[in-house]
């Protein structure tokens, strides 16, 4: 028995990093999955390789939404899940950075993360419960030099988190955020972004002194996604190997 048998589940950015890793676990689980993805030739591969059925979807784009919701119901016959983790990380100093390129991080990682859970909000409904899970940041918690609009952004999906979970828990849907420290993916481990990085003062950051795996976020990613979070709505999972615990000293 897996943990997810029986569940349908809607993964965004799922082609690559942490979205690859929740896609394959969540099937390893036994969930049916549908994932999207802007990058065709990575989710065609993908898809291939482990029998998950890929959609072209840009989040910022409503009709991308509707096509995905629409291709899972009529597919598999429901939606129990999503997880809305495609996101984007672009390194500029405040004095440096343009306001669309600003734009360009909100759209993505906050409006898409919003239109995701208006879109599943009627098959959950359809379907009598549902789990969606929002993927922030620690940067949700946290600002970090040459991230603003990152950090807004992760601050806004724990904002959008709450108040779902309030609107939508009549409807016995439970919304969630899990926050990842540093993860090794390629955009954490971006040149631009690790050449600006103190890495002394980011190891000292660390009470497990590693990048994460992506699958050690992947795993509390099913947990909430399956019936055993049934008493968690509306909370913060944190996934950084003790990051926030405090000041490094």
């Amino acid at each position: 028995m897996g943990l997810l048998d029986g569940k349908v589940a809607l993964i965004t950015g799922g082609a690559r990093g942490m979205g690859e890793s929740h896609v394959r676990l969540l099937l390893q689980e036994g969930a049916r999955v549908v994932f999207g993805d802007v990058l065709d030739d990575e989710g065609k591969a993908l898809a291939e390789a482990t029998g998950a059925l890929f959609v072209h979807q840009d989040v910022t784009r409503p009709e991308d939404w509707e096509r995905a919701v629409n291709t899972t119901v009529e597919t598999y016959g429901k939606l129990d899940v999503l997880v809305n983790n495609a996101g984007i990380m672009k390194f500029r100093r405040i004095t440096d950075m343009t306001p669309d390129e600003y734009d360009q991080v909100l759209n993505v990682n906050l409006k898409g993360t919003w239109l995701g859970v208006k879109s599943v909000i009627e098959p959950m409904k359809a379907a009598g419960r549902g789990s969606i899970v929002n993927i922030s940041s620690i940067e949700g918690f946290i600002g970090a030099a040459g991230l603003s609009a990152y950090s807004a952004s992760k601050f806004g999906v724990r904002g959008v988190t709450k108040a779902a979970a309030r609107e939508l828990a009549q409807f016995k849907i439970r919304v969630n955020s899990v926050h990842p420290g540093a993860v090794a993916t390629s955009m954490v481990l971006d040149p631009e972004l690790m050449a600006e990085v103190d890495g002394d003062a980011f190891m000292k950051s660390m009470v497990i002194k590693r990048f994460a795996k992506p699958v050690e976020v992947s795993h509390v990613v099913a947990f909430l996604c399956s019936d055993r979070a049934s008493y968690c709505t509306g909370s913060e999972f944190t996934v950084d190997g003790g990051m926030l615990t405090g000041a490094g000293y």
